[in-house]
């Protein structure tokens, strides 16, 4: 134990100190304390997280805030590597949110390998920089490779088409991203500028602006189209690529929780027959929605934009990698009639945060976004930051890249097939208790349901419309609250949101969400979570 009598020593920011200190741990003590907890965390990363960190203490937000008011940061060093390391483990780890907990089922975040904070570690000691070459070298090369493996179980391309483009330094495609909303993003953009691009006396809209370009074109306003289900990142792109984000207009569901195509074809019939004169840039199908986990039709979306010469990008981001399984790759059937497809490696893919992709079915549609800078990404050059959104990007292909080599396909579909049919398991414990009503069955590994008591569940399959709406606000009310107390009573994790179509009605409901992707997550432990639910809802009801 530490004599709190002894004065602390004053640090100070010298030279020696600084070169010291950028170089080398400070001293025996801080090395072995970094020791002490990497290795709990490299080769025990799951326990190191049930340990440290739990679901999450009990304590408000509020109270946290007070703790992290000060904003002055000190002219000295205030503490040494061993004494922050500590702080960080103490009194950080214990306040942050255990995701990988198999308790943890509420969103989209979930645990992830062990080795992938080894993999982690070395990109960041690498601290390589894909903007350009000369920054990052044989890791422009190695994204390069990962990209057309990806691609290839999305496009399924023949051998002399991976050949001719997996190094090809003037065609790409896709890139990496930061996330999934970058690369819907870079998807749009592409779209967007492809579809109001260059022509006789226009140089197209990147150059130009959106005046310019609907007066071209003979427009006055350019439009996306997406299910109601659709990730809250396409509104963001319509406001970034200036086409507003009113104009990513939402068509109805089926009963289903998909894109409706009989409202889709209707939309497209009325946006080309209206005297407003409208571009449909692209048609947006969701391979997994947030919310729901529901794939649209996408074979029959793609059919519809190549019926009418439209760009169809298919947001994956959650469920691309499903094509690695043999058994549930159907699901995503009609992906490949896709121009470009979203995935996130920070989903399921496994990779620590934060990482997206996009890919492009022609190899050469990327063109229409390149950058050129005299300093970095000259005319001529062939870096991968002349054909990204992005400036400077760490080098997570390397993560990726590795992780297909350490699981391999098999073994993401193995994680992947866990999650579908321990959803399945679940949506059937639901449907078996009396108490639950299942809202949105399992397609992939995301399922929603309420809490319903029965007298509420039988008043509601015969009441008419102004009845079933006080009923539900009450389930609301309900719902809201459990959630609430099961989350701050810090044992498990489901999250909740709200539906605004339910068995084909208009009516807003509070249901919970449950996201099944952790492979320690099994019908046990589910079963606990309703069991919580249930207690919760008899002691507060």
């Amino acid at each position: 134990m530490k004599n709190a009598n002894i004065p602390r020593k004053e640090l100070v920011a010298d030279r020696q100190t600084l070169m010291r200190t950028f170089i080398r741990p400070e001293n025996i003590a801080a090395s072995t304390t970094l020791v002490k907890y990497m290795e709990q965390i490299l080769f025990g990363l799951h326990d190191f997280l049930n340990t440290h960190v739990g679901i999450t203490e009990e304590v408000s937000l509020k109270e946290l805030s007070e703790r992290y008011k000060d904003t002055i940061i000190c002219e000295n060093p205030e503490k040494k590597l061993a004494d922050v390391i500590t702080d960080l483990v103490e009194e950080i780890a214990p306040h942050a949110v255990n995701v990988a907990s198999p308790y943890f089922i509420g969103h989209m975040t979930s645990a992830i390998p062990f080795f992938m904070v080894h993999l982690k570690t070395i990109v960041a000691a690498l601290n390589q920089n894909v903007v350009k070459l000369e920054t990052s070298k044989v890791l422009s090369v190695i994204e390069k490779q990962v990209l057309a493996k990806i691609h290839r179980i999305i496009y399924k391309q023949n051998e002399d088409f991976y050949i001719e483009h997996v190094q090809n330094t003037h065609t790409s495609l896709g890139c990496f991203t930061e996330n999934g909303t970058l690369a819907n993003l870079t998807a749009l953009w592409v779209a967007r500028n492809s579809t109001l691009g260059p022509k006789e006396g226009f140089e197209g809209i990147d150059k130009e602006g959106i005046y310019a370009a609907y007066k071209a074109y003979g427009i006055e306003r350019s439009v996306i189209l997406v299910s109601e289900l659709g990730h809250f990142s396409l509104k963001k792109a319509g406001g970034v690529l200036g086409i507003g984000n009113r104009n990513i207009i939402s068509i109805g569901l089926d009963r289903a929780c998909r894109i409706d195509i009989k409202s889709l074809k209707e939309k497209i019939d009325e946006i080309q027959k209206s005297p407003t004169r409208t571009k449909i840039i692209a048609i947006v199908g969701i391979a997994g929605t947030t919310e729901t986990g529901t794939v649209d039709p996408l074979r029959q979306i793609g059919e519809i934009c190549a019926e009418n010469g439209i760009h169809f990008h298919v947001d994956a981001a959650w469920g691309g990698p499903v094509l690695l399984s043999e058994k549930y790759k159907r699901l995503l059937a009609g992906i490949e009639l896709a121009d470009s497809v979203t995935i996130d490696g920070h989903k399921q893919f496994y990779m620590p945060m934060s990482s997206g992709m996009v890919y492009f079915k022609d190899p050469c549609r990327m063109d229409a976004i390149i950058y050129h800078a005299n300093y970095v990404n000259r005319l001529g050059s062939v870096d991968l930051g002349i054909k990204s959104l992005s400036g400077s990007r760490e080098a997570n292909s390397l993560i990726l890249y590795s992780a297909l080599k350490i699981m391999g396909s098999r073994g993401y579909a193995l994680l992947i097939e866990h999650g579908i049919e321990t959803a399945k398991s679940f949506a059937e414990e639901i449907n078996n208790r009396s108490g639950f009503e299942l809202v949105t069955p399992p397609e992939l590994n995301i399922l929603t349901y309420r809490i319903c008591p029965a007298e509420i569940k039988r008043e509601l399959s015969t009441s008419p419309d102004a009845q079933r709406k006080i009923l539900n606000e009450r389930l609301n009310e309900i719902n809201i609250t459990v959630q609430r107390l099961q989350r701050e009573a810090g044992k498990s994790f489901v999250s909740r949101t709200t539906l605004k179509t339910y068995k084909g009605r208009c009516e807003s409901i509070v249901v919970l969400r449950c996201v099944i992707m952790n492979p320690l997550t099994d019908i046990n432990i589910l079963r606990d979570i309703l069991d919580e639910q249930e207690e919760l809802y008899r002691q507060n009801f």
